[in-house]
């Protein structure tokens, strides 16, 4: 049996904690141990979660731990995560049960596939990605590292996202779009056109903000 940590005890840290227990493999592969946070009175205010067992920058990794990440930006994201592998940290991938995973699909190590999520056919999804609840990733799309795509998000079929993006809630990014490394995608923006590098898109057709 691992034992799952969550990187972030705040509202998303939570969140997680209960997407975790409705996700394939709970308490039959993975139990959960805690939460690593800088902040040690994060969960105060909070009833029934497990510990905040330290700080992620100075935690050692024990035998059978397991992680997965819950910070949203996703340049802060990536520094803890690799910082993490470099001192043993292993990270695992969360799919729930209601999610929907289509044929030929590839899922990288550390995601986080909420609940009512739907990854398309022949897709592939890099590493330490969140697909929040009822997100959509279409047929045929290449999701880079450590992006990010929020509830009720729909990235239509052939959808190329490069590493550290991030797309805001109810976003619709149109068929074979590209979103450059690091891009954000305003929230309710309607995307048919490429996205460079860094840039921050908003509104319907989306046009850049800087």
């Amino acid at each position: 049996m691992k034992n799952l940590i969550i990187i972030g005890a705040g509202g998303m840290g939570r969140s997680v904690y209960c997407i975790a227990q409705g996700c394939h493999g709970y308490n039959t592969e993975f139990q959960i141990k805690g939460f690593l946070d800088d902040d040690p009175s994060q969960l105060d205010c909070f009833k029934g979660y497990p510990p905040i067992l330290g700080k992620a920058h100075e935690y050692i990794p024990e035998k059978d731990d397991v992680f997965v990440c819950s910070l949203g930006s996703t340049q802060t994201k990536m520094e803890i995560c690799e910082d993490l592998k470099k001192r043993g940290g292993c990270f695992i991938t969360l799919i729930h049960k209601t999610a929907i995973v289509r044929q030929n699909s590839q899922i990288g190590d550390g995601c986080i596939i909420a609940d009512y999520a739907s990854v398309g056919s022949d897709c592939s999804i890099g590493d330490n990605c969140l697909l929040q609840s009822f997100a959509i990733v279409g047929h045929d799309c290449l999701i880079g590292n450590y992006v990010r795509i929020d509830t009720h998000v729909t990235c239509v079929g052939g959808v190329v996202v490069e590493d550290l993006a991030t797309i805001h809630t109810s976003a619709v990014v149109s068929h074979k779009v590209r979103i450059g490394r690091g891009a954000t995608i305003a929230a309710l923006s309607f995307v048919i056109k490429k996205v460079g590098a860094g840039s921050t898109v908003y509104g319907n057709p989306a046009k850049k903000l800087i």
